[in-house]
């Protein structure tokens, strides 16, 4: 009989104590995905990407970096060429003979950059290729008074960005998009230059006056000038 009240009253504890264990295992559930909801709902935030700015760190590194994940502006696919970017700043220094060009990414996977200039009509020259951080690149050996074209090329593993078709002067027409990869470059003389311009007009407006005067007076001793006839003498009144 003790051995048979003793197993009943185990029994018994065991069944009062399932109702509890069943209790408590949802509501440490519950306390586990409290503390793992906040972390996998964090506003997501931007990264700190400028597709202008020089040297840009390119985005999907800047979400390796970072301690938490951030979004980056949607990109074309590799296995296309790379959109055309969008030429910005041209700064000329007529002094020095350069300009710098700056210019925008575009949306689309880029491995490197180069620029095309046309001088009037000839072939393009085209510049050293620059890495995907670069946004800044200088022309060299522009000449005083000169006129020309600049064009930014991306590329990557699919190709090169297009740019506009080429007329008689490079590519595009005054009439062109504003915000395409090329953009026209004017470089005005130096301010010597027009110094030096102005003393030679001068001299040769001079020399051109002399030889006028020249011209004039050896002529006239050639041909000849007629004389205006002298008025006669009057007699003296009273005679």
């Amino acid at each position: 009989m003790l051995g048979s009240s003793c197993l009943l009253w185990l029994l018994a504890v065991a069944f009062s104590l399932v109702p509890r264990v069943q209790a408590l295992a949802p509501q440490a559930l519950e306390e586990e995905e409290e503390q793992e909801i906040p972390q996998s709902t964090l506003p997501a935030v931007l990264c700190d990407y400028d597709s202008c700015r020089h040297l840009q760190v390119p985005c999907h590194e800047l979400q390796r970096a970072g301690p938490r994940a951030c979004l980056c502006p949607g990109l074309s696919s590799a296995a296309q060429p790379p959109a055309p970017p969008r030429l910005g700043e041209v700064r000329v220094v007529a002094e020095d003979g350069r300009a710098e060009v700056r210019w925008c990414a575009p949306s689309s996977p880029v491995l490197q950059y180069w620029l095309l200039l046309w001088e009037g009509g000839g072939a393009p020259e085209m510049g050293p290729p620059l890495n995907s951080t670069v946004r800044r690149a200088e022309l060299e050996g522009l000449k005083p008074g000169g006129a020309y074209v600049v064009c930014v090329v991306a590329a990557n593993a699919a190709g090169e960005s297009s740019v506009p078709a080429l007329d008689g002067e490079g590519p595009g027409d005054a009439g062109g998009p504003a915000f395409g990869p090329c953009g026209r470059v004017s470089v005005p003389p130096r301010p010597r230059s027009l110094v030096h311009a102005a003393v030679g007009v001068g001299a040769a407006l001079a020399l051109l006056s002399c030889g006028a005067l020249v011209w004039h007076f050896c002529l006239r001793q050639r041909c000849g000038c007629p004389r205006r006839p002298r008025p006669a003498a009057r007699p003296p009144a009273g005679l």
